[in-house]
């Protein structure tokens, strides 16, 4: 008789299993990481998990953020809107409380995703607001510098058998931004910061630490090859090699559950890494991120595309592939009726809640279409909108880039380029800076990074590392003036307040 239950309760659980929802979704996005992984071509990074996801799915060679600062960009992600739009200017935590118009919760992702009958979670950094309009049905507590504890602390929403739903999971970690102090065993003068990394070569639990030789690692074009810079990408790299061992966990996960072909998986970051020239800026070491996309319903894997995507684009893929994008509108099939959610709610109701004009379409795009076609085009032209990261750091940029060029306007150009405090105080940059103005600085010197230009032109196609400002070259005049006209175009096209800086500043 024992034996016959015991049968019988594992047939069940197979049963369970085998009824488990299809088309689930596990979005990961990491803290400030650039496309510094095996699957990009990187020697040094360990990354054998995303390289493996990469293999059996898409690896997105020009994908972008809009802007390379955390809460701004968390907010286009989860809208599919730029945030000069949604109104997340900025950071929404301690005093600089930017936070996105109300009504954002028309498009928003986890709320567009439960209406398309998913169950929704997330884990991990959350950096946006208002908590309303970017709601998820349940909140998992985990140390966003542990990703593999995330992948344990997420096991049972994810096997959740008893909600017939499929689910969305949206994996949020910590790393690799900086924090956690500097590494006082370093032998340098200028101690480069921890990156989240345990002091003399702790381990988090369960995590393998991997460590990594300053004589190793790839310098970018847009940072000098100093010990300094060395010293703290050896520290970086480490942070990223831990995030690959949580993805690993979610997938095992997955497979233990027999849900791993029952899963789409997405694999990008916020923006850049966190080194001046990187985070905050909009040259291409801010804005260039990774995307790796395993979609188990598609024929072709193991593929890659020169597809321009954009950040904006992430929630409209997403619901198109849950079945609930209204292709023809580009927007939610069942969109929310926010004049009615908020009454009910009797909230927001007297709010300025959406800017002047009804939040009814995304500014992105699906890219879905590009995961069954490698070969297809996407965007023929990247946009950019950056306004502030921290409160005191105003400084509005906005830019074009397509295939061939690349144009930024500095809008605050009269002002000195102003610091995120950890970039200031990073031992990569100080070391420069005491150096003087003159000194190097990747492509540029100390001084032509603090002060910028007006206008940035460059010839992306032939001079990808940004070390040759055209804009005053009077040969490419006519190629300044005609993407400054397209640059207006995209403003006006996506709403742009700063569009009106053209006629008065």
């Amino acid at each position: 008789m024992l034996v016959a239950i015991t049968c019988l309760v594992a047939h069940l659980a197979l049963d369970a299993v085998a009824e488990a929802a299809e088309r689930n979704v596990i979005f990961v996005i990491t803290d400030d990481e650039s496309p510094t992984l095996g699957c990009y071509g990187d020697p040094v990074a360990m990354t054998p998990a995303i390289d493996a996801i990469a293999a059996d799915g898409m690896v997105f060679r020009n994908a972008y953020a809009t802007t390379a600062s955390c809460s701004a960009s968390r907010s286009v992600v989860m809208s599919g809107l730029h945030n000069h739009r949604n109104g997340q200017f900025g950071h929404q935590h301690h005093y600089h409380k930017f936070a996105s118009f109300h009504d954002v919760a028309a498009l928003a992702l986890p709320r567009v995703m439960q209406r398309a009958g998913y169950r929704t979670a997330r884990i991990g950094k959350y950096h946006v607001a208002p908590e309303a309009v970017y709601h998820y049905e349940t909140v998992i507590q985990g140390n966003g510098r542990n990703a593999v504890s995330m992948a344990e602390a997420s096991a049972d929403f994810i096997t959740d058998s008893s909600d017939d739903r499929p689910f969305f999971l949206y994996f949020a970690t910590s790393d690799p931004h900086r924090g956690g102090g500097v590494d006082r065993s370093s032998p340098l003068d200028l101690k480069p910061n921890l990156f989240g990394n345990k002091p003399k070569q702790g381990a988090y639990e369960g995590v393998e630490e991997v460590f990594f030789d300053p004589a190793d690692v790839v310098v970018p074009s847009f940072l000098p090859d100093t010990p300094e810079t060395r010293s703290e990408l050896a520290q970086y790299y480490q942070s990223c090699a831990r995030i690959d061992q949580g993805v690993a966990r979610l997938v095992q996960i997955l497979r233990d559950a027999d849900l791993y072909d029952k899963t789409l998986i997405a694999f990008t970051s916020d923006h850049g890494m966190a080194f001046a020239g990187g985070k905050t800026t909009v040259y291409e070491g801010g804005l260039r991120v990774p995307m790796v996309v395993r979609d188990p319903y598609q024929s072709r894997r193991g593929v890659e595309s020169d597809a321009m995507i954009s950040h904006i684009d992430i929630t409209p893929t997403l619901l198109d592939f849950a079945g609930g994008l209204d292709t023809k509108n580009n927007r939610p099939k069942d969109i929310i009726d926010v004049k009615k959610f908020w009454k009910e709610r009797d909230e927001a109701e007297q709010e300025n809640r959406n800017g002047g004009k009804p939040f009814d379409h995304y500014h992105g795009r699906s890219w879905m279409h590009c995961l069954a076609n490698p070969d297809d085009a996407h965007h023929e032209q990247i946009f950019a909108s950056h306004t502030f990261h921290e409160i005191q750091m105003y400084y509005p940029m906005r830019v074009i880039r397509d295939a061939k060029y690349k144009l930024i306007w500095n809008i605050a150009h009269p002002l000195p380029y102003p610091f995120a405090s950890d970039l200031w105080a990073a031992s990569s940059w100080q070391a420069q800076w005491a150096k003087g103005p003159d000194a190097p600085y990747g492509t540029r010197t100390v001084g032509q990074y603090v002060q910028r230009p007006e206008f940035e032109l460059f010839d992306i196609a032939d001079d990808p590392n940004e070390s040759n400002n055209l804009a005053d070259s009077p040969g490419h005049a006519d190629v300044l003036e005609r993407y400054q006209g397209k640059l207006k175009q995209l403003q006006k096209q996506y709403d742009d307040p700063w569009i009106m800086k053209w006629e008065y500043e």
